[in-house]
């Protein structure tokens, strides 16, 4: 996909001679515009304004609820400029607008669905993933930017709008990507209010409302779309086979059963979308089946390390009986541990889940093809730590009193019940501090701390985790085990970041968009992961509208303790569903420590040996001695980082799988061996003291 300066530079036509391997041409010249992948035939929607113009028109690619009258209607809206419109219809989608030459690419609120662009024949090449156009610019591994990945990975003022390849950038969430004759800007979509200043409180039973609705539509537009039956090999299930049950032998031919279905782990995000799709209008459940009104409901049981999810479990089984769900249990021991498989696809860019999608995966096998997940719950719903300091800041302290007592609580049940007086006061003075503590001021503070190398505090339960969060910038979990110029490259990085406006005057807000950015990066690199031939995965809490519902709470309802059980409770309760099992809505488990040093140690010499002769150490990134000793140091049972442990895990995984990869995304006769990194892997060289 690109936009030339001049249509008739002859240079320019020899390099669009090039086109995307695996393609469907959507439009072509001067403008080309591709659709790469396996993408369903629903999944494509292209109209024109006017059959006599037909140089203005939309392309929408992804799950879109809209009808064709309103992808027409705000196709005329944006001719005029009005890129909103493209947004603000149920599902997950991208919208790109054609406009004689000017072309607008629009990207999503919470960064799941990106944009990314590159220079490239006198104009831009744009596309929804980054390695494309690393391959077709050649582009060299970007260090800088995988250091701050390691060291800041919240923190989009360390981050920027790079990618792990130099040369191709990001579109920033809620931005959009506009073309005009070889020239490229930047703008955002969203209203712009006050940067210091809180806007009119909304009324909590309207926003509660708001965000019921736009879920109810977000489930509803997946559960409208036509259904697809699998592409699997073999078609058929040969038979029974000793110790396997149907959902087994459907896992190991590697296809997910036809239909709608759900993941049920017992936590309150999961079992709020299964219960939405099983009730409303719509055929979740097998096709051709005589059960077609069930929807299929996977919970995944770690025998492995059976104790501490008990409850949880128990609430599964307790929703399952729902008699509009076909509950299917995936159990799995070692075989499923993390770290148990280290091979794996190739993805866009790095991510922690790259050492859990082996687990993952075997659960989503067991699933449907078209797959509720709950993930961006927490992020989209819960109040980062930080929007305390925006209370305090528009002098709401009364509604600070419910959050930090439960802090308080959670510090007594820890057996801390002296330094629990202490708690409230700890955290109001942490809240008050960052409060009045400018966005500057925060960002230097955060570079000279990673100069200064003070990134090795570790969080012990909720009251040191809240007190970590409340900072503009905080390091992250594996920044401990960066090298000096590592750390001093990202602190350059915080520092130049402190004298550019920022997006938000206000900590909270500012804090909480940069975690669901990173988790809705995450969460795309997790998608390609554990991909599961013929399955689509649905987070509707990452959708447009639903991200601009939940941004409409109030701060004070937010931070209330228990707020997302609450609301997902009322979005239940409205549509039909009161009776819930005892316990639903409990704060869902911490990751399994358990379950990953077991996995640590089952597959340490494996890791070990990755760490032998690192590429993150030839990249000046790391000392491999200094992370083989944290490997041996957890998978002893010390206390290490886990987190940190799996992001420089993934990171050298993604590293060895992307010098391993041979082939190019590109084809065509002026250059046949286009591809990304062709020189490795730069060996960083000591600077001489």
């Amino acid at each position: 996909m690109a936009d030339a300066a001049h249509a008739g530079d002859p240079g320019a036509d020899a390099e669009r001679t090039v086109h995307p391997v695996g393609s469907q041409l959507l439009w072509g010249d001067p403008d080309p515009l591709w659709a790469v992948g396996d993408w369903r035939p629903d999944e494509i929607r292209t109209l024109t304004a006017d059959p006599a113009d037909p140089f203005t028109r939309l392309a929408v690619l992804g799950c879109c609820g809209a009808t064709d009258a309103e992808l027409r209607r705000a196709l005329y809206a944006a001719r005029g400029g009005a890129l909103r419109h493209l947004t603000q219809w149920s599902g997950s989608y991208t919208a790109v607008v054609q406009v004689g030459r000017r072309i607008t690419v629009v990207g999503d609120l919470a960064g799941a669905r990106p944009v990314f662009y590159t220079p490239w024949a006198s104009g831009t090449a744009y596309a929804t993933a980054a390695l494309p156009l690393a391959d077709l610019i050649e582009a060299q591994l970007d260090i800088g930017h995988l250091a701050a990945l390691l060291a800041c990975p919240d923190s989009p003022e360390a981050l920027g709008d790079g990618t792990p390849y130099a040369g191709v950038r990001r579109i920033p969430p809620g931005h959009a990507l506009i073309l005009r004759e070889g020239s490229r800007e930047i703008t955002g979509y969203e209203p712009v209010a006050s940067l210091a200043v809180a806007g009119p409180q909304a009324d909590p039973d309207r926003a509660v409302e708001g965000v019921r609705e736009a879920l109810v539509d977000a489930v509803r537009a997946r559960l409208t779309a036509p259904r697809h039956a699998p592409d699997t090999a073999p078609p058929y299930d040969p038979g029974p086979v000793p110790g396997m049950g149907p959902a087994d032998r459907r896992a190991a031919r590697g296809g997910p059963v036809p239909g709608v279905g759900a993941d049920l782990s017992g936590g309150s995000a999961s079992a709020t979308l299964a219960l939405l799709a099983a009730g409303l209008p719509g055929a979740p459940g097998t096709l051709g089946s005589p059960a077609g009104a069930r929807l299929l409901a996977v919970t995944f049981n770690d025998l492995a390390t059976p104790q501490g999810r008990e409850d949880e479990l128990e609430r599964a089984r307790a929703i399952a009986a729902d008699p509009r769900l076909h509950h299917v249990v995936v159990a799995a021991a070692a075989e499923a541990l993390p770290y148990a498989e280290l091979d794996g696809p190739l993805t866009d860019e790095p991510a922690p889940s790259l050492v859990f999608a082996a687990r993952e995966r075997r659960r989503l096998a067991a699933g449907s093809a078209d797959h509720f997940t709950g993930h961006g719950a927490r992020q989209v719903l819960d109040a980062h730590p930080a929007r305390m300091a925006d209370l305090l800041m528009d002098r709401r302290r009364r509604h600070l009193l419910r959050p930090v007592a439960a802090l308080a609580r959670s510090a007594s049940a820890a057996g801390a019940s002296g330094e629990s007086l202490l708690v409230p006061l700890t955290v109001y003075s942490a809240a008050r501090r960052l409060a009045r503590t400018t966005y500057r001021a925060g960002m230097e503070a955060a570079a000279a701390r990673l100069r200064e190398g003070g990134v090795t505090e570790r969080a012990s339960g909720p009251v040191d985790a809240s007190l970590a969060a409340l900072t503009w910038s905080r390091p992250g979990p594996a920044a401990g085990w960066l090298t000096g110029e590592a750390l001093a490259e990202v602190s350059i990085r915080l520092t130049a970041a402190a004298g550019r406006p920022p997006l938000s005057l206000r900590p909270g807000e500012a804090r909480a968009r940069a975690v669901l950015a990173r988790h809705a990066a995450d969460h795309r690199v997790f998608e390609q992961a554990v991909e599961v031939r013929s399955q689509r995965l649905h987070a509707p809490f990452l959708d447009n509208q639903v991200v601009r519902a939940a941004r409409a709470l109030p701060e004070s309802l937010r931070v209330q303790p228990g707020a997302r059980a609450a609301i997902l409770r009322t979005v239940l309760s409205s549509t039909g569903v009161r009776e819930l099992p005892p316990g639903w809505g409990a704060t869902a488990h911490s990751p399994n420590e358990t379950a990953t040093r077991l996995g640590l140690r089952a597959a340490l010499s494996d890791l070990l040996a990755l760490f032998a002769a690192p590429l993150l150490a030839d990249a000046g990134l790391i000392d491999a001695r200094v992370v083989q000793q944290a490997l041996l140091d957890a998978a002893e049972g010390r206390p290490v980082p886990l987190d940190g442990l799996a992001e420089l895990v993934s990171m050298e995984l993604w590293l060895h799988r992307l010098l391993a990869r041979r082939g190019t995304c590109w084809t065509g006769t002026s250059a046949a061996r286009r591809r990304a990194v062709p020189e490795g892997v730069p060996v960083h060289r000591p600077a001489l003291s």
